[in-house]
């Protein structure tokens, strides 16, 4: 009996050593593999809670942008995703009430120009093609099925002329095919007189000087006139809410009707629960940066009419959230504070729709970010959709995101008392999350969640602390093949004695006996925070051999109120001691080369790098992205104000002293470390000639070693949802920067820089810490 159990053990060892021989080994991740990562987007749940319709991100096959399909997975577990719809960008799912149909969002091209995103209706039950519903010319959003599926709102900035004038050349066009030829001069006639009366009259025309002739020229008379991502804004045309009628299968197609009007733009729209009324937020205050943050719920009935003021708040509100009994909205919002505060605590609020008085603010002890998430680069980077405040079945309480100390989980608020208890836990951030019913009743949460190692998978979770049942693996083919590390958690104490939390994120083959270069990753914001949520850079920078640092510094969110707020009138300051602190303490544990030291960052990380390197001489290399090098310029030319005292207490021509104080540009002489800078062409956030082009200038002029690299078309959203190539350039400049400085590589594209080391000058690596 024990030769038969030996002789077993053999053959399974072996067994066991034949297949370990036959699984291929792990590699290292590499910048190229984002071209095969998959994201999920705007998940939704099916109303009996047996689907969830999502949208799955890939990269297109140029690798200059991204496709989005609609896919469905079932909640079981226990099958893989299929795909729903056929276009190359469809967004935005959501189902009817009654789980038949579901209503999306699809752009298609012409002559390679995107063209405005319009409505369509597939049916789940019956198959065949989606129906385009709406032919607006300046798009849809996303829809909101009336709770009786009888309606469906959206938000449009289509001015109602220009919807007739369409909806005319429409009927124009569908006439000439059924008419031929013959009918085409007329037509043509009629729509270039309209075209000329359109062009210098109504709500949306442009300015002109010539009548028949369609101007390029921008008038601008706002301070606020471009944004980020969204290029220039047009304030002539506001943002509405239409609505149509459900068609029936086979019927007419629906027309469109404007419910909202004016000057100001809506959001957040949210359905009665008898289908009468839509629910919204807007801020009538035409110039909004001369005042205080301010917002409006309005109440719009169905049959049409003047809108319902429900209550005036004197903060930004969004995401709106009825309770089951219709008598109470939830919504987020950040509590006013006089004087005003550089950083200023997410809260959870109730509003009750009768009394319309001032609403409840539930979260005003709980010092954490509600409905606020983590930094990281791999967040959806298309159609990533919005999560709202969720009310329990017996509308006692409220369920939300909270951000806390570089977690991010849901917390369950009492309705009444605000009493927090934890939802979930553990180390990861919640990316979204909706609600799950089943035909007996509430059935939990589902939820997207992101870790360290996964980008993210779509989870169901039964209540509080209960099963959590896994719902996709999306990325694991590519991820098996992966050699991905947890990030080491650390806790340091600063000067001041505050703790700071960071992590460490090593090379997967790490040997705690070697001595490794080190890059200091800080996060922007400045108020935001990193955490246990995966970020690719980190991954690739561990696996090109660096140790890599990312703290939260004073400032940071996730740690209450005042921790974030202290850095008012002292950023840059103090929490560039927090980061060279959590160097040191890298260095003190043993396995840090102390010589090859590198820092980035990225906006807010892009201010405090210039001001390491103009206050400290210790790193070997540096790379500024979408920085800020004079204040009293960025004031100037962001794409937002800075009307009031939240950063600085005055304006730059009030006060120069404290603009140039804390202004790298200042202190430029004192730069003697290799700079890189990465900058976006289209960045309205913090435009290049208020950064990266100056320092640039100024370090080529003093002859120290510098490069800056531009990336056409791409603005502050380079590294999270720029065009996948550049996003892969970007890494592999700001590891061949470093590479070439700490670790002494030949990168041919930065062989002229070496030549503009002045004589006399230190190698980098050997540069004395003269001002630590």
């Amino acid at each position: 009996m024990l030769r038969r159990s030996a002789a077993i053990a053999v053959l399974t060892l072996i067994t066991l050593t034949a297949l370990i021989a036959q699984t291929p080994a792990r590699r290292a991740i590499t910048e190229k593999d984002i071209f095969a990562f998959q994201w999920i987007g705007d998940p939704q749940p099916s109303p009996d809670g047996q689907r969830v319709a999502f949208v799955k991100v890939t990269v297109n096959e140029k690798r200059d942008g991204y496709d989005t399909a609609i896919y469905t997975v079932s909640t079981r577990g226990n099958a893989a995703p299929e795909r729903l719809t056929g276009g190359r960008h469809d967004s935005a799912p959501r189902w009817s009430p009654d789980g038949t149909r579901l209503a999306f969002l699809r752009f298609e091209e012409k002559d390679g120009k995107p063209q405005p995103p319009q409505l369509y209706l597939l049916s789940i039950a019956g198959g065949g093609e989606a129906v385009q519903l709406t032919h607006m010319p300046k798009g849809a959003g996303a829809p909101n099925w009336s709770p009786d599926g009888k309606h469906i709102a959206f938000t449009s900035t289509t001015l109602p002329e220009e919807f007739a004038r369409s909806e005319r050349e429409r009927k124009m066009k569908e006439a000439e095919i059924r008419a031929g030829p013959a009918a085409k001069p007329e037509d043509e006639k009629a729509r270039t007189e309209k075209k000329e009366e359109t062009e210098t009259s109504g709500e949306g025309a442009r300015a002109s000087f010539n009548p028949g002739h369609e101007s390029d020229v921008r008038v601008i008379t706002r301070a606020v006139y471009r944004m980020n991502g969204a290029g220039y804004l047009d304030p002539s045309h506001p943002t509405h809410i239409w609505m149509l009628d459900t068609p029936a299968p086979g019927g007419p197609e629906p027309t469109p009707r404007q419910l909202t009007s004016g000057k100001f733009d809506e959001s957040d729209i949210t359905w009665s629960n008898d289908s009468a009324l839509v629910y919204y937020t807007t801020t009538r205050i035409e110039e909004q940066y001369y005042e205080l943050p301010q917002s409006d719920v309005y109440a719009v009935a169905l049959a049409g009419g003047e809108p319902r003021k429900i209550a005036a708040l004197d903060f930004d509100a969004g995401g709106l959230s009825l309770s089951p009994d219709g008598k109470r909205l939830a919504l987020r919002g950040d509590a006013r504070h006089v004087p005003v505060q550089s950083y200023t605590q997410p809260d959870l609020w109730v509003l009750d729709i009768a009394s319309g008085g001032p609403p409840r603010n539930l979260t005003e002890k709980y010092d954490y970010d509600v409905g606020a998430g983590l930094t990281g680069d791999q967040s959806a980077p298309r159609a990533a959709g919005n999560s709202r405040p969720i009310w329990t079945a017996d509308g006692r309480a409220i369920i939300d995101v909270v951000s806390k100390e570089g977690r991010a989980n849901l917390v369950q608020f009492d309705a009444s008392t605000g009493a927090p208890t934890e939802y979930t836990r553990g180390n990861h951030a919640v990316m979204s999350f909706r609600a799950l019913s089943s035909a007996s009743g509430p059935a939990g949460l589902l939820l997207s969640i992101s870790t360290p190692t996964n980008i993210a998978d779509l989870y169901s979770l039964s209540g509080p602390g209960g099963e959590m049942r896994r719902l996709t693996s999306i990325n694991a083919g590519l991820f098996s093949q992966l050699n991905l590390t947890e990030p080491e958690e650390i806790w340091y104490p600063s000067f001041d004695g505050k703790r700071i939390q960071a992590w460490v994120q090593k090379p997967p083959d790490f040997d705690p006996a070697k001595k490794y270069p080190l890059i200091l990753n800080i996060h922007g914001g400045p108020h935001a925070a990193y955490g246990f949520v995966f970020d690719h850079e980190f991954q690739w920078m561990a696996a090109k051999g660096y140790v890599v640092l990312y703290p939260n510094p004073r400032g940071s969110t996730s740690y209450g109120q005042e921790f974030g707020n202290i850095i008012q009138y002292h950023y840059p300051g103090d929490d560039s001691r927090d980061l060279l602190l959590g160097v040191d303490e890298l260095i003190r544990r043993g396995y840090v080369d102390a010589k090859k030291l590198g820092v980035t960052g990225g906006s807010g990380g892009g201010v405090l790098t210039n001001w390491i390197v103009t206050h400290s001489d210790r790193f070997a290399a540096a790379v500024s992205q979408r920085d800020i090098s004079d204040w009293a310029s960025w004031w100037y030319t962001a794409d937002f104000t800075l009307f009031h005292e939240n950063w600085f207490k005055a304006p730059p021509f009030e006060d120069p002293a404290d603009y140039a104080a804390r202004s790298a540009i200042t202190f430029v002489k004192n730069i003697r470390t290799p700079m890189m800078f990465i900058l976006g062409e289209a960045d309205y956030r913090t435009p290049p000639t208020s950064g990266g082009e100056q320092l640039f200038r100024a370090l080529k002029y003093l002859k120290r070693p510098t490069i800056m690299i531009r990336f056409p078309g791409e603005s502050h959203e380079l590294s999270r949802s720029g065009q996948p190539w550049h996003r892969v350039e970007r890494l592999q400049h700001i590891v061949g920067w470093m590479d070439k400085y700490l670790q002494g590589k030949r990168i041919p594209q930065y062989d002229s820089v070496a030549e503009q080391q002045p004589a006399g000058v230190p190698k980098p690596a050997e540069q004395p810490e003269k001002r630590k």
